[in-house]
């Protein structure tokens, strides 16, 4: 079996602006889906009762969900249960009552039965987007630096939802709170409120499923970690404004959690909720996921039985050279997650990250593995490239990026087995990989 994933690159397309309506902040925008069940999340200007109509691509008769009123926030994350199974829907969304029409399409699909529905069991192909780092410019005056606006090319929004990914990894700093922001719980929520309504996104939001794990920017301050005083406020807007089946465990609170999408498996990792300050000492109290998660993580993996088991986090994991955050910097409980994933030979294992400010794919043969193990760094979506010339694992003839969105700063030493690229000029790169080659 391959997997198949659409990564951001070059984008020169031209931009669909979402319309604006007086009752609607942002969205409508897919959450999570399931077999059976849909969810559907909605910012309303004002107190409201929301709706979506809905109906099967190959039917004329429409149906509605339940009238889901507006909480905090004017947010309602309207549920939609007992569905059938792999089918796609047309939907259309009504606050009080008003039909909220939109100039891009609205779709939604619910994932396929297929491990005991057919012989040989077939999974289903899909299209997984990911991105990472996007700064939305600020239009209200001493919010933003002067000089060159650190976000744009906001283009690279419309040519991710031109490649219709069934699902849309978000991989951290998926906004950037200002230092004003992160002082106060309503001074957050300004920030997210905002930042969420940007037009650039809106298409993609509408007719992609959307998976979000944070890193700093999003969570709070630059290099923010455990100490940060409004983290709590953090991880309930992150619930709030990311809709998931569930979040954490009842024992240990976070941002991460695991969901699965064909023979496919995503553990979203936290990579600050728990951690300690980066300058703190080293040994087994330095951590970055805490105890909680890092056992959580563990019996999760030895529990999967997909085909492939993708590791996301907002940090790169495998790359040995710890120059910036990363996982690295914990070494104690890198060593534990990693032996332990070579120890009882988990297969399918890949590696998503973001943060970096450029976009490299690393491989790593961890002692004791039976595979080398892959790790694709996708960032930035739309603003400042940082090159990484000082990792010695990028081969130093890999091409200088052309633009902001050049196809990758870097590949890893010896080439990914199935791995292939479409040219420059393509507003994504597939990244193919051979499960034959992760056991």
């Amino acid at each position: 079996m391959r997997l198949i994933l659409a990564l951001p690159t070059l984008a020169f397309a031209a931009l669909s602006l979402a319309q604006s309506h007086p009752l609607l902040s942002s969205g409508p925008m897919l959450g999570y889906s399931e077999m059976t069940e849909a969810s559907i999340w909605v910012q309303t200007t004002q107190k409201a009762t929301v709706q979506i109509h809905y109906k099967p691509k190959n039917s004329e008769t429409w149906l509605k969900s339940n009238p889901t009123p507006t909480t905090t926030d004017n947010i309602a994350t309207v549920v939609i249960p007992n569905l059938p199974t792999g089918t796609k829907f047309d939907y259309k969304l009504t606050i009080n009552d008003q039909e909220i029409k939109r100039n891009y399409p609205q779709e939604f699909q619910t994932q396929p039965h297929w491990r005991w529905a057919t012989n040989p069991p077939l999974p289903p192909q899909i299209k997984i987007g990911l991105g990472s780092c996007a700064y939305f410019n600020e239009s209200r005056p001493g919010f933003d630096r002067p000089g060159t606006p650190y976000g744009g090319d906001y283009e690279i929004f419309d040519a991710l939802h031109k490649t219709r990914p069934d699902l849309m990894l978000w991989l951290g700093d998926n906004f950037y709170h200002r230092e004003m922001d992160w002082l106060t719980e309503q001074a957050m929520r300004y920030r997210w409120r905002t930042d969420r309504a940007h037009p650039s996104i809106q298409p993609l939001l509408a007719s992609t499923n959307n998976y979000a794990t944070w890193d700093d920017h999003d969570y709070g301050p630059n290099n923010s970690d455990a100490s940060f005083r409004l983290k709590d406020v953090s991880l309930q807007l992150h619930k709030e404004y990311w809709p998931q089946v569930v979040y954490g465990t009842p024992e240990t609170k976070g941002v991460f959690t695991r969901f699965e999408w064909g023979d496919v498996e995503f553990f979203m990792l936290d990579n600050r909720y728990h951690r300690t300050p980066n300058d703190y000492p080293g040994g087994p109290g330095k951590t970055m996921l805490g105890k909680g998660q890092l056992e959580w993580l563990k019996q999760s993996l030895i529990n999967s039985d997909k085909t492939f088991k993708i590791i996301a986090c907002g940090g790169q994991m495998i790359n040995p050279l710890v120059l910036f955050e990363a996982f690295g910097q914990f070494p104690t409980e890198q060593k534990e997650l990693f032996d332990f994933i070579a120890q009882n030979n988990i297969s399918g294992i890949m590696f998503l990250s973001g943060d970096r400010h450029h976009t490299e794919l690393l491989k790593v043969q961890w002692p004791g593995a039976s595979y080398p193990w892959v790790e694709y760094t996708s960032s930035p979506s739309d603003q400042v490239l940082v090159l990484d010339r000082m990792n010695k694992i990028i081969p130093p003839e890999s091409p200088e990026p052309s633009s902001p969105k050049s196809e990758t700063t870097g590949s890893s030493k010896s080439p990914v087995p199935g791995a292939t690229a479409n040219s420059p000029s393509q507003p994504t790169t597939n990244l193919a990989v051979n499960s034959g080659n992760m056991k």
